[in-house]
């Protein structure tokens, strides 16, 4: 058998030539995790330019101006940043750098210039602001834009629509019913502009409709009028000179049914004034026909009065009285409930006599109970106790050993 001869060497290996081209777990790269754009969603913006001096700008060739895209960069500087609080904690531990307190004042300086952000109406100077200050300013000015943008949307749809709808919408708005009448008197004057009075089909139209709003005569003296115009061929010069005259007829009607509208409306809210200062005039001495409120109570009730907070079946908001009422009537009857609301709205004096007198009864059954307990006890005391016979002790009769020595 022949001997296998094995040699040992040191040969000196650098790993990271060998393994120095895999990749590792920085190199791993991941899919960024969209984001939903929102109102306020912008791109990111370099704020590089808050940095460059004047001489800079100026070679540029134009200036900068300061956008809200600045501001979702901020945000998150802010946002993210830690607080005050934390600022001396973390400033010897490895953890995010502080912010710059100089650089946050210039940008919103900037900000508040270029009238993007608002500033708040006290005179706290920015240079005093704390972190909780800067994200309160934020907030307050997403806020007003979002408030806005809410107002501004009616207002612009309401704008979009046709007159004709636009005047529908006003009517329903100030609490308007009759939306029959209101569509028919549109629908009469859109009539009226669309006739032509050199179509011979619409002359006629045109002079029996003024004929008629005027009050000429009957259907056969109209008639009669139209046939004589037609024969002395004078029918289209009678409707061009009644045409401006019924489109202005057609006109003050729907504008004597709008102005009907807002005389109501009109009256509505002076009514609904002088309820809810009724209400709050009742309240106010804090008490309810000798009963005692308190503050909470108190405001329960001005509230449930006055605010129409509740959906009802009607489908307007109504108040809390009103909620209750539908609830205990459709949601959760308890009739018997509303039969004594009732009670009490229909004969207040009435149903407050026969609490008295239900409370009066249950008073005296008390004290006749009270009266009764006390001469039982007076009764018991007098009698003298009756000793009880002591019997004797039972004892067992202790053994006798016979053979005990005496």
């Amino acid at each position: 058998m022949s001997e296998t001869k094995t040699s040992v060497s040191q040969v000196d290996i650098n790993i990271d030539d060998i393994f120095g081209g895999a990749p590792g777990a920085d190199s791993i790269v991941l899919p960024e995790e969209e984001k939903k754009p929102t109102v306020f969603s912008v791109p990111k913006t370099d704020l590089t330019f808050l940095d460059k001096t004047e001489e800079e700008e100026e070679e540029d060739g134009k200036s900068k101006t300061f956008t809200t895209e600045a501001a979702k960069q901020i945000v998150d500087d802010i946002l993210g940043a830690p607080g005050e609080e934390e600022e001396e904690e973390t400033s010897s531990s490895k953890g995010r750098p502080k912010v710059n307190k100089s650089g946050m004042v210039e940008i919103f300086n900037k900000l508040i210039e270029e009238e993007l952000i608002i500033p708040f109406e006290d005179d706290k100077p920015l240079e005093d602001y704390s972190m909780n200050d800067w994200k309160e300013l934020l907030q307050a000015n997403f806020e007003e834009r979002e408030s806005k943008i809410k107002q501004s949307t009616p207002k612009e749809f309401f704008e979009a629509l046709p007159e004709e709808l636009q005047v529908a919408a006003k009517y329903v708005a100030d609490g308007g019913q009759d939306l029959k009448g209101l569509f028919y008197a549109l629908a009469q004057v859109e009539t009226v502009n669309a006739l032509d009075p050199a179509d011979e089909m619409d002359q006629e139209g045109i002079v029996r409709s003024y004929l008629l709003a005027t009050g000429f005569g009957t259907d056969d003296e109209i008639d009669e009028e139209i046939n004589s115009w037609k024969d002395l061929g004078k029918l289209e010069q009678q409707a061009n000179k009644f045409k401006p005259k019924l489109e202005r007829m057609q006109e003050q009607i729907l504008a004597q049914k709008l102005a009907e509208q807002e005389v109501m409306k009109q009256q509505q809210e002076h009514a609904a004034a002088a309820y809810m200062d009724n209400v709050y005039k009742a309240l106010q001495p804090g008490e309810l026909n000798g009963l005692k409120l308190d503050k909470k109570t108190q405001n329960m009730l001005y509230a449930g009065l006055v605010q129409p907070a509740y959906p009802s079946i009607s489908g307007r908001n109504t108040n809390l009285l009103g909620h209750l009422l539908e609830k205990h009537q459709f949601v959760e009857p308890n009739y018997s409930l509303v039969a004594e609301a009732l009670w009490l709205l229909s004969d207040p004096d009435g149903y407050r006599s026969k609490i008295m007198e239900q409370g009066k009864n249950k008073a005296v059954e008390n004290t006749v109970r009270q009266l009764k307990t006390e001469q039982a006890k007076k009764i018991s005391s007098s009698v003298p106790e009756e000793k009880e016979e002591q019997k004797p002790s039972r004892k067992i009769p202790r053994q006798t050993n016979i053979f005990k020595r005496f």
